[in-house]
């Protein structure tokens, strides 16, 4: 689906799960090129992805207009920019900076012998460029996933809350789509009430 912002075409995606649209750094600097004129504070300053942290700039209101032949829809959402993830997962970072260990300048030869001396007795337990984590044993976890039943209760439960008025805001949610051919009924799905 495409939709016009600041009267240029884009692609848009339509995830009904996320708390809120984000948008990269990049992305506007590529399509948008004055936004940060337009760059107002987070009112939420806590962002996190699998790989860490993410550092929010701001907020941006674009108008959206998502074309429709029934009538477009106009939308003014609130798009919160971050800055570009590091590719590079964090460990890994810490890995690449520590790499190669140095004996500290205050150590005399004597000390410098026996730390080498016992680095060798326990050779395992280092990290060298072939083995980043070393070979220490000992650590490992044993995750059994039961997808037999009795489900455990988290994957037994509906996704909703079961009660007559979500049910009805849903019913009503839906009914509005299919009218407006977001969506639509296929296969023997067509005449089955909801």
């Amino acid at each position: 689906m495409t939709f016009c912002i600041d009267n240029a075409q884009q692609p848009l995606i339509i995830d009904s799960v996320a708390h809120f649209s984000i948008v990269a750094r990049n992305l506007l600097d590529n399509h948008f090129p004055n936004w940060e004129n337009q760059l107002l504070p987070t009112k939420e300053k806590n962002f996190k992805s699998a790989s860490g942290k993410m550092t929010s700039i701001g907020t941006i209101v674009k108008v959206m207009i998502i074309p429709h032949r029934k009538g477009n829809i106009r939308l003014n959402p609130e798009f919160v920019v971050l800055d570009d993830a590091s590719i590079q997962d964090p460990p890994e970072e810490l890995l690449n900076k520590f790499r190669e260990g140095q004996f500290s300048t205050t150590f005399n030869s004597k000390q410098k012998l026996s730390l080498l001396k016992m680095q060798g007795e326990y050779r395992p337990a280092f990290a060298i460029s072939e083995e980043p984590l070393g070979k220490i044993r000992g650590h490992d976890i044993e995750l059994y996933v039961d997808v037999e039943r009795p489900y455990p209760p988290m994957l037994g439960r509906p996704p909703y809350p079961e009660s007559l008025e979500t049910r009805k805001e849903i019913e009503k949610h839906i009914n509005e789509l299919l009218e407006m051919d977001f969506i639509r009924s296929i296969g023997h799905n067509q005449s089955i009430a909801i």
